[in-house]
Formats: C-alpha cells, sequence, structure tokens
C-alpha cells in the first residue's frame, strides 16, 4: 500500500479522489483545507482522516511523502515551496507557479534537496495522449508538418456555473477561473502532449486579449481568448488556440505527409485517434472524412465515468510520481517538463497585443512513452 496526502478540498479535489479510487492500492492519509467547513464536509464524504492546520499536516508525515497541492493557483508556489523545505516530493494542480521566477525558485528548492516536483495537467500519461504519440512515432500519417489544436470551451460566462458543483458540494471556482485565465487553466491540457511528442519549444509567437471584460463584477479578469504559433527544437510547428468564448471545440489534428491524424475531445483519456488518408480524386485532393481507427491492442490504465466536461483520471499523474519513486527511476512528469511547460504558457498568457517573438529560456526532453504504448 503506497499513500500521499492532499492539501486544498475544493472542487478540482473530487475529481482527484474519485480519480484514486481506480487505484485501490494508494492511500489518502490526510487531507487539510484552510476552510474548515469545506474541510470536514470533504473529509466526511469521502472518509479520509483530515488535520486542522497546515502545521499539524507537515508534523504528521513522514519524510520523503508524496504531497498534492490542489490549492487555488494564487496560493501554490507558497504551498509548494512549504512542502519542499519541509522535505516531501510535490505533485501541484496547474499551474506550478503564477510568476515565471517563482516556477524556477521551486525547482531549484526541489534540485537542491533531492526532491521530485511535477505539476498537472497528467493526460499526457493517458490512452488518448499515449495512443496519438505513438501513431507520430510510427510515422502512420508520415512526417508531421503543421498542428492545429483547439481549446475552446464555449462562451463560459453565460453558463449557469452558479450551479456547478462537485461531487461533495464544493462550487465551481468561477472568480479564480476567470482571474487566472483560460490559457493557464487549459493550454496545458494539450501543450504537455505536444511537449512529451517533441520536446523543447524554442521560439513561442503569441497574442492574448481580454474579449469580455465584464465577465465578474470585480472587472479582475485576464485574457479569455488567446492563440499561439510554437516553433519546437524538434518538430512542426504548431498553432494552439484557448478561449471561453468560441464555441466549444476540443480536437487536435496531426497534418502530415500522407495523412491527418485527428482526436476530438481533449479531455477524454478514451477519446478515439482517427487516421484520415489523403488522396487524390480526379481533379481533387481529399482527406478520408471517416478516418481509420488507432488502437494500441493493449491494456492501458483505470478509466473513470464523465463528470461534468471530463473524462479524466486525474490521478495518473500523482500514480507516475509514486512508481517512480518506488522503483528508483526518472519521473516522467519531471521537474524540467514542468518548468517548461509553465514557461511556454506564460508566454501565451501574457503575450497580449505585441510580445512579438519570444525566446524560451527553460529546456526537457521529450517524455517516455508509458510503456504499453511502446
Amino acid at each position: 500500500m503506497t499513500s500521499l496526502s492532499i492539501i486544498g478540498c475544493g472542487f478540482v479535489a473530487d475529481l482527484y479522489m474519485r480519480s484514486l479510487t481506480t487505484f485501490p492500492d494508494i492511500n489518502v492519509t490526510q487531507v487539510y483545507d484552510r476552510d474548515a467547513d469545506r474541510l470536514a464536509e470533504f473529509s466526511s464524504y469521502w472518509n479520509v482522516p483530515s488535520v486542522s492546520s497546515l502545521e499539524t499536516f507537515f508534523a504528521s508525515l513522514s519524510a520523503g511523502s508524496v504531497v498534492v497541492n490542489l490549492t487555488n493557483p494564487s496560493s501554490h508556489h507558497d504551498i509548494n515551496k512549504a512542502c519542499l523545505s519541509a522535505g516531501h516530493h510535490v505533485y501541484s494542480e496547474k499551474p506550478l507557479a503564477v510568476r515565471m521566477d517563482d516556477a524556477i525558485e521551486l525547482h531549484e528548492l526541489a534540485q537542491s534537496k533531492g526532491l521530485l516536483l511535477a505539476s498537472a495537467p497528467c493526460s499526457a500519461l493517458a490512452q488518448s495522449a499515449q495512443t496519438l504519440g505513438k501513431a507520430i512515432r510510427d510515422g502512420v500519417a508520415g512526417t508531421p508538418r503543421l498542428i492545429y489544436a483547439e481549446l475552446d470551451d464555449g462562451f463560459v460566462p453565460q453558463a449557469p456555473f452558479d450551479n456547478w458543483r462537485s461531487e461533495s458540494g464544493a462550487l465551481w471556482p468561477a472568480k479564480d477561473e476567470f482571474e487566472v485565465g483560460c490559457t493557464l487553466e487549459h493550454a496545458g491540457y494539450y501543450l504537455s502532449w505536444l511537449i512529451a511528442w517533441f520536446g523543447r519549444v524554442e521560439r513561442v509567437i503569441a497574442a492574448s486579449a481580454e474579449v469580455l471584460p465584464h465577465k465578474q463584477p470585480s472587472g479582475k479578469g485576464t485574457p479569455d481568448f488567446s492563440t499561439a504559433t510554437l516553433f519546437f527544437a524538434n518538430g512542426p510547428v504548431v498553432r494552439l488556440t484557448c478561449s471561453i468564448v468560441a464555441p466549444h471545440d476540443h480536437q487536435i489534428r496531426v497534418i502530415g505527409d500522407d495523412g491527418v491524424l485527428s482526436l476530438k475531445k481533449a479531455w477524454d483519456n478514451g477519446a478515439t485517434v482517427k487516421f484520415h488518408r489523403r488522396f487524390r480524386v480526379r481533379r481533387r485532393l481529399l482527406e478520408n472524412p471517416i478516418g481509420r481507427k488507432i488502437k494500441l491492442g493493449k491494456a492501458t490504465h483505470p478509466k473513470v465515468g464523465r463528470w461534468g466536461a471530463a473524462s479524466m483520471n486525474f490521478a495518473l499523474g500523482p500514480v507516475e510520481m509514486l512508481d517512480a519513486i518506488a522503483q528508483d527511476r526518472p519521473c516522467r512528469l519531471s521537474g524540467e517538463f514542468a518548468l517548461h511547460l509553465n514557461e511556454v504558457t506564460l508566454a501565451i498568457q501574457n503575450a497580449g497585443r505585441d510580445a512579438g517573438v519570444q525566446i524560451m529560456t527553460t529546456t526537457c526532453a521529450p517524455m517516455e512513452p508509458m510503456p504499453w504504448a511502446l
């Protein structure tokens, strides 16, 4: 039996708990939240032990424990730093930090203490991303030349989010979502896949804007639209778009010499990957509109049912960290991976109207595929 502890019992914590039920050999030893009522509600619903203070939380852990940080994004840096300083491995919800200098500090602290530091999202480890990655490596569509990735979520400010509650009763954190911004919240779902497949992003040319400036009473918002062209050191050119304005569209298309690999549901770990072969008919050039399904043919990982907009196993990241520790091997979700993901995401988020070409200063290697995706 392996174990982990959780700080932060808000909306996303229920998604982690539901996912952790698919791994019965993992035990949640304790949870903590600064909101006593939310803590009581969460711990009672999931029948997990709770502690009343951060000091008690750390005092109850043995050295080198794994802590999952699910606090609000504005607290990520401080909580991640406190966990690392106390001698514990950290798996953080995205982003690692909302400021790049803070993210660098965390990475250096983890390295100095010999601790693992990783951040969500973890869907790059999931069946859909791994299947698409294998198809790219196998050259199913030929050499990949261009990738289009969409993360548009619809006109979210008009959605009935006042009624969105998690399994244990937490409200969807609209204020945080709008203030943090859709790029920091969502770009990682495809950006992590791309970095896993191709490694370092060398240059970012991006623009971002707040086209809905009155999303909440405070008026304090961030870009609700961003688009970026990504130039990888070793890989195709990518266009990535995020918004909470345009109609829902979560597809990714890998355009190669021989056709197009596609997937329509970023937030579905079991989403179908298809290959649309390109062919000529008389004077026309077409891609097969139906496409051939690409399958791995092996058992992959536990799935969770659909909840809200997603069908993702949020536990894949913490499990990868626990397995890496137990097997004394590098973690696929490495500190370098988290830091590079953070830098590229912030570059897109903060681009505004006139950022121009941004040269990335961090780096990471492509991710080792899961053993069932080789």
